[in-house]
């Protein structure tokens, strides 16, 4: 594989994988596996998120940051959603990794979207 082929990826991609690989694994790092809501959908939404990410990185369609987008969102908003808001480990963490999602795919739609035309 070319080195050119990285080249062309876009970071935040990389970021939104290891952003979704610490959503599956902070369960059992900080403890709160014995809660079933907060365990479960950082399980299933850290899974999705980097496997959308992994996606992104290799294809070259939008449709992947937009699930990404929209799986960020979600996870900034499930500790009241479900329940778990009083769980500050387990709140905090889908909120921060939630934000981390969400901001680096909105920075790289407009980055997309927003790019100044050369002129020559």
């Amino acid at each position: 594989m070319k080195l050119s082929y990285f080249q062309d990826r876009n970071p935040a991609d990389v970021v939104n994988i290891l952003a979704g690989l610490a959503l599956v694994l902070s369960p059992w790092v900080l403890g709160f596996t014995t809660d079933m809501a907060a365990a479960w959908n950082a399980w299933i939404v850290g899974a999705a998120v980097a496997l959308a990410a992994l996606w992104a990185l290799v294809s070259f369609h939008w449709a992947e940051k937009w699930v990404s987008g929209a799986l960020g969102l979600w996870a900034v908003v499930a500790p009241w959603a479900l329940g778990f808001s009083e769980l500050t480990l387990a709140a905090g963490t889908h909120v921060v990794l939630g934000l981390v999602v969400v901001i680096s795919v909105a920075a790289t739609l407009w980055f997309q979207n927003n790019r100044p035309q050369l002129k020559a």
